[in-house]
């Protein structure tokens, strides 16, 4: 479809009228010029609402202020800060790019789109997001409101995950940008798409684009944006085993790329499917994390599960007490106290808070 270029040529006075006139959307980090302030809001809120990121925000200014203080601060120390927000790579990205800021630059956050996009961790949006609410820079961001307001507005029915849409709303959204006030302008847009144009709901009667809005004139409202199709889901079943040894309960840290990354955990045996808990056991002994014939269980949890962007987790818990101590290396052992000092996945704190 092609784009109506009367509301192309008067899209953002349309937008920006209405963000002077009735835009009253509340959020700490609006108007914020601080870089280091932008980029930690828009990391957090990567993957995560923001009523749930607001107050995982205001504790890490409150904690590091400053890109030196995040930047020196041990990494147990923010992997706990940041527990319960789970994608943790945002977490492991954060640190290396504070750290990078830190030691390459004085501390000094980059102020070109094209510096701010080479660091860990952040692409296109978040890119654009920082340079033109930091710097005033014109670079639009394209997130998923403004994707859900452009396809709506203009009737564009190209897939925004595939890489031809991804390429062709981009350029529309750079050709709309307001370039004399670009962080007004992107702001005003993403709150558009998060109170007016909703993803179910969509206030029209609000909306100060309903005469002109092709999906809102052919009724293309629920049909637009059009995505390319389902992701898969990959399903996993975690059976973490908790064993205590004369007043220490043994914990490890997970390695390599998967999810979780860094944080901690108890024995872990994953399988693909559902399995008795006898089996589990049995294998437990065989990888040499329980000694065999020298261990009690004291509990079975029961299934829980957690559902990732790609990944169905599904498991148990078991409570074991050992009458030897354990021998695999990296196996750590600590006192019940000391448990709220490591960082653990939120699937793993649902069992320890039942």
């Amino acid at each position: 479809m092609g784009v109506n270029n009367y509301i192309k040529y008067k899209f953002s006075s349309f937008l920006l009228n209405w963000n002077s006139k009735k835009n009253d959307r509340q959020m700490p980090w609006k108007g914020e010029k601080d870089p280091y302030k932008i980029w930690l809001s828009e990391i957090i809120l990567q993957q995560t609402r923001v009523e749930q990121g607001l107050g995982y925000y205001k504790k890490f200014i409150e904690q590091f202020p400053g890109i030196k203080k995040l930047a020196s601060a041990p990494d147990d120390k923010v992997y706990k800060l940041w527990e319960g927000l789970g994608y943790y790579n945002r977490c492991k990205n954060l640190l290396e790019s504070a750290r990078f800021i830190s030691n390459n630059l004085d501390g000094i956050f980059p102020d070109t789109y094209e510096e701010i996009l080479q660091l860990k961790g952040i692409g296109t949006y978040t890119a654009s997001a920082i340079s033109s609410f930091a710097y005033n820079l014109p670079h639009a961001v394209v997130d998923g409101n403004v994707f859900r307001v452009l396809s709506r507005v203009f009737g564009i029915n190209k897939a925004i995950d595939s890489t031809e849409g991804k390429k062709y709303f981009t350029k529309l959204a750079n050709e709309l940008l307001d370039k004399k006030k670009p962080a007004v302008y992107n702001q005003a847009i993403m709150d558009f798409g998060a109170i007016i144009c909703k993803p179910v709901n969509p206030d029209c009667g609000e909306c100060c684009f309903k005469k002109h809005c092709v999906a809102f004139q052919k009724e293309l409202i629920n049909k637009l944006p059009v995505k390319k199709g389902k992701i898969k889901i990959r399903e996993r079943w975690l059976y973490y085993i908790m064993m205590e040894y004369r007043n220490k309960i043994y914990i490890k840290q997970r390695t390599g790329n998967d999810i979780w990354k860094n944080l901690y955990e108890f024995a872990l045996l994953e399988t693909g499917k559902k399995e008795e808990i006898g089996f589990i056991l049995k294998q437990a002994v065989k990888k040499r994390y329980l000694p065999a014939n020298a261990y009690t269980i004291q509990h079975v949890s029961p299934v829980l599960y957690q559902m990732l962007s790609h990944q169905k987790i599904s498991g148990q818990l078991m409570k074991v007490k050992l009458k030897k101590a354990p021998t695999r290396d990296e196996l750590i052992g600590i006192t019940p106290a000391e448990l709220s000092q490591y960082a653990f996945p939120k699937f793993i704190n649902s069992f320890l808070n039942t």
